[in-house]
């Protein structure tokens, strides 16, 4: 059977993969086997699951494919941050980022996955939107950056056993929900609580603002944590900085985290990327406070990662501090986010890749 014409395993969940071996004439139980070897023990290759005798793997390999995509490239940050460059069966490449939750090399990580390839959204100020959208990512292809990048932490720490990932976070390439139904799929499989057990609040979407989408997920009955892409509180800069602003203005935007907000009972984190000289004056950070205040939301700051080829630079300390001062001195949740590898372009809106 040619390799574009067999099924795909991985997004199948443990009833799913039982009907799969079922059709084949093979016991139910080799479903609930293969769901194990993929989801539990990163396994790509058929011939590796040494509890299947060799015909039935065989069977499977012929009929069948678990697409954990290729690390083509890895860059370790000095902060032990990880980069992975990851290509899928088409040959697009995406890049997914590891962020260590401590210094302990053998701790915990968060995982940062992408959900397109590219992005068509073009934020003014991050390096992906300055390349060309190639497509979206399938579920399995978002899964697959977690199988694969844990199966990488697994052959180079130790400990292989602990549950090394986490935490996700849907922030990676990509406006994930101009792909809302593969990314809930991924989700699902990632939550399944017989496979990778990821519980859903260990789980973060990023958002630029896609109204249409969060009214979507508000339906959808996740316990995820939605994070909305904010850089601006009045619409003028906005529209420059995060042009699907002049589609879902702030008023249609607030509206529908709004009934988000109402309809999930989950509060909400607004991110705002602070650039020098741009958003970060005390009339935006009062403009900041009566936008979101009446949310009782998270404010996290992040101060800007440069990105070669862009004008907008990263403030200064004190600057940000005194951002931070005024918005906490009306009132908001601030926090400001620590850097992960920004020396080897992973932090936050650096991320990009040229496609072949």
């Amino acid at each position: 059977m040619n390799s574009i014409d067999k099924i795909e395993l991985i997004g199948m969940n443990i009833g799913e993969l039982e009907d799969f071996a079922s059709r084949l004439g093979q016991p139910r139980f080799r479903g609930r086997q293969l769901h194990r070897w993929i989801y539990v023990k990163d396994t790509s290759s058929f011939y590796e699951m040494s509890d299947l005798p060799r015909q039935v793997r065989q069977q499977f390999d012929d009929r069948a494919r678990i697409s954990i995509p290729r690390v083509l490239k890895q860059r370790v940050a000095s902060d032990g941050t990880r980069k992975f460059l990851m290509e899928m069966n088409d040959k697009k490449r995406v890049e997914t980022v590891l962020i260590p939750q401590s210094r302990d090399l053998n701790g915990r990580y968060t995982l940062c996955v992408s959900s397109q390839v590219g992005c068509p959204l073009r934020c003014a100020f991050c390096a992906t939107g300055q390349g060309v959208f190639q497509r979206n990512l399938a579920a399995h292809e978002i899964v697959g950056q977690f199988l694969g990048s844990r199966r990488e932490l697994k052959r180079r720490l130790k400990n292989p056993e602990e549950p090394l990932i986490t935490n996700v976070v849907y922030m990676g390439m990509g406006e994930p929900l101009l792909n809302l139904t593969e990314v809930i799929h991924s989700i699902r499989i990632l939550n399944d609580p017989r496979g990778i057990q990821l519980g859903q609040r260990h789980i973060t979407i990023s958002t630029c603002g896609e109204a249409t989408g969060i009214l979507r997920l508000a339906e959808e009955d996740l316990q995820i944590t939605l994070a909305i892409s904010l850089h601006a509180a009045d619409d003028q800069l906005r529209d420059e900085l995060v042009p699907i602003n002049k589609k879902y203005p702030l008023a249609a935007l607030m509206t529908a985290v709004k009934k988000y907000v109402e309809k999930t009972g989950r509060r909400v984190t607004f991110e705002y990327i602070m650039l020098d000289g741009v958003n970060i004056s005390r009339k935006d950070a009062e403009n900041l406070a009566k936008l979101v205040k009446p949310l009782l939301a998270n404010i996290n700051l992040i101060p800007y990662n440069e990105v070669d080829g862009l004008l907008y630079r990263k403030p200064e300390a004190q600057d940000v501090q005194a951002f931070c001062n005024w918005l906490k001195a009306a009132g908001l949740n601030v926090s400001v986010r620590e850097e992960h590898g920004g020396d080897i372009e992973a932090a936050c809106g650096q991320l990009a890749v040229k496609q072949s």
